[in-house]
């Protein structure tokens, strides 16, 4: 009796002590997690983050001009204003349905998913769901104890176990091809000619190379009263956008400076892992005008959450002109410059060999 109760005594003080170490642990670790998370939540919002590599300046975040309102911007571009709806998300206030599923798709390979989400999948889920409800339901009711007092003893069926095995191989067999098409289209390597645009993750803001154009811009998310007076969602708008031209192919590549991040835009059914010491590369073409929102989609650390995308299209020749505000290079331009300086230089070298012809000419005379 003794004995029970001192063991009893010392499995309560121990459990007591266990509870009292798993309390200290959680205060001390309260000051951590906070710090973790960004302390406070004002801070955390913030776009003027620090860049984390020193190559790169991160600009001061501004309100950026919009076609409606300020004078055009130096050499033809003024960034377009967004769209109600398109290319960003839709609050379950304004559309609950629309708010629940895919935004609408702004190029080939998007539409083409959504098609086969709405007419093929979706459709697929809804009677395999209803049909798997109906057999419990039916199992349920028809041999239960009081309705079925002597249970079946039969063990095999194979007309069912055909048909049950059959079957799910036509289903699995009729979404797999219209799924092997989208991979295919998905990875479809960009033409020769398509614009280059590479995408680098930092923590946490986005850098924009052209290699094509000479151009090199970065990306932090703005703050929410500069976002809102400029017409844009909180949380998505940011500084400079990635501008790129419409309906044409673009070579999207993409990297990371520091841990994996992700590039993903959903209305362009775009989503691409930055990886350091990778280049991953993929081909886009955007359809429609517009500016089309989006976020990082990996986990990168404590301000993952105020990395957003904005791409903004614009038909080739707006496009061209923000590329000569950024003080970029077009490559035609370019080419033709070297090939002026090119026949400039043929040219004076014929000129130098006509002169010393004639000179060799004068002395032989």
């Amino acid at each position: 009796m003794i004995m029970g109760q001192a063991f009893a005594r010392t499995k309560f003080g121990f459990l007591a002590l266990v509870a009292a170490l798993m309390a200290i642990g959680i205060a001390l670790g309260a000051p951590q997690a906070a710090f973790a998370q960004g302390g406070d939540p004002a801070e955390v919002r913030a776009p003027d983050i620090a860049p984390a590599s020193a190559d790169v300046i991160s600009p001061e975040p501004s309100t950026p001009a919009r076609a409606d309102e300020g004078p055009q911007a130096e050499g033809g571009y003024v960034p377009m204003a967004p769209t109600e709806g398109k290319g960003m998300p839709t609050a379950f206030e304004t559309d609950a349905l629309k708010s629940m599923t895919f935004q609408d798709q702004y190029s080939k390979d998007g539409e083409y998913a959504l098609w086969m989400h709405d007419v093929i999948l979706l459709p697929v889920i809804t009677v395999i769901s209803l049909f798997v409800l109906f057999l419990l339901l039916y199992t349920a009711t028809r041999y239960r104890r009081k309705a079925h007092p002597v249970p079946s003893k039969t063990t095999h069926n194979a007309l069912i176990e055909v048909i049950w095995t059959v079957v799910p191989v036509i289903i699995l067999v009729i979404i797999a091809v219209p799924s092997i098409t989208l991979l295919a289209r998905q990875y479809e390597t960009p033409p020769e000619d398509a614009i280059t645009v590479k995408a680098v993750g930092y923590q946490w803001y986005w850098g924009y190379e052209y290699p094509d154009h000479d151009v090199e811009i970065v990306s932090n998310m703005l703050d929410r009263e500069a976002a809102l007076a400029a017409g844009e969602p909180d949380q998505l708008a940011v500084d400079n956008r990635m501008v790129v031209p419409v309906g044409v192919p673009l070579r999207i590549q993409t990297t990371a400076a520091d841990v994996i991040h992700a590039f993903a835009v959903p209305a362009l059914w775009f989503k691409q892992d930055a990886v350091p010491g990778r280049l991953n590369e993929r081909m886009l073409v955007i359809d429609e005008p517009g500016v089309y929102y989006g976020q990082c989609s990996e986990l990168c650390g404590s301000r993952h959450a105020y990395m957003p995308i904005a791409v903004e299209a614009l038909p080739m020749d707006q496009f061209e002109a923000w590329v000569r505000s950024q003080g970029g290079t077009l490559p035609r331009e370019r080419a033709a410059a070297e090939a002026a300086e090119a026949a400039a230089a043929a040219s004076a070298a014929d000129a130098e060999a006509g002169d010393d012809e004639a000179a060799e000419t004068a002395d032989a005379a």
